[in-house]
C-alpha cells in the first residue's frame, strides 16, 4: 500500500505544475482576445465615421441657399434707462449686439441707427422692475427687442436685415 501512496504522489506533483500552466494560458488567451476584440472595434468605428466624412464631403447642390457667416454689431454706447418701481428709482443698463448676416443691408440700417436706438430706449425704459429680475423676462425683453428692430429694418431698407438682438450685458440697480 506504501508503494500505491508513493506513486500517486509524483504523478499528483507533476499534475499541479501542469494546472497552473493551463490556467496561465487560459488568462493570456483571455487577455489576447480581449486586446483583438478592442482594437477590431476601434477600427470598425473609425472606418465607419471615415466613410460618413468621405460622404459629407462630397460637393452640396449648389441650388441650395448657403447660411453666410454672421456679422456682430455692436451698438456703443450701452442704453441706460430709468424707471419707477414702488416709488424707488431702478436703473437698467444693456449693451446690445445686433446678429445680422448681410454687411451691405447693416450699412443701409445704420444710416437709421438714431430711430433704432430710440426705438430700444423706450421698449427699455417701459419694462416692469418685476418681469426683468426672472430668466424669462429677461428673454421676453429680448424677442421684443428683436421684434422692434426687425420692424424698424423691415420698413426703411425693405428687409429684415436684423436676425437677432443679443443682450452682451444687462444690469438691474
Amino acid at each position: 500500500m506504501a508503494k500505491k501512496d508513493a506513486a500517486q504522489a509524483p504523478a499528483s506533483a507533476e499534475a499541479k505544475p501542469a494546472g497552473k500552466l493551463k490556467l496561465i494560458i487560459l488568462i493570456v488567451v483571455a487577455l489576447l482576445l480581449a486586446v483583438g476584440l478592442s482594437v477590431g472595434g476601434t477600427w470598425f468605428f473609425l472606418s465607419k465615421d471615415a466613410a460618413k466624412s468621405e460622404v459629407a464631403a462630397e460637393p452640396v447642390d449648389p441650388a441650395l441657399p448657403v447660411k453666410q457667416a454672421a456679422i456682430y454689431e455692436e451698438l456703443a454706447p450701452a442704453f441706460v434707462v430709468n424707471f419707477t418701481h414702488n416709488g424707488r428709482a431702478r436703473y437698467m443698463q444693456v449693451s446690445v449686439a445686433l446678429l445680422v448676416r448681410d454687411q451691405v443691408a447693416l450699412d443701409a440700417l445704420k444710416v437709421h441707427m438714431p430711430v433704432l436706438r430710440n426705438r430700444l430706449v423706450m421698449l427699455f425704459s417701459g419694462q416692469d422692475f418685476e418681469a426683468l429680475i426672472t430668466p424669462v423676462g429677461k428673454e421676453m425683453l429680448r424677442q421684443q427687442a428683436t421684434a422692434s428692430v426687425q420692424e424698424l429694418a423691415q420698413q426703411e431698407t425693405g428687409k429684415l436685415t436684423v436676425e437677432q438682438v443679443l443682450f452682451t450685458n444687462l444690469v438691474l440697480q
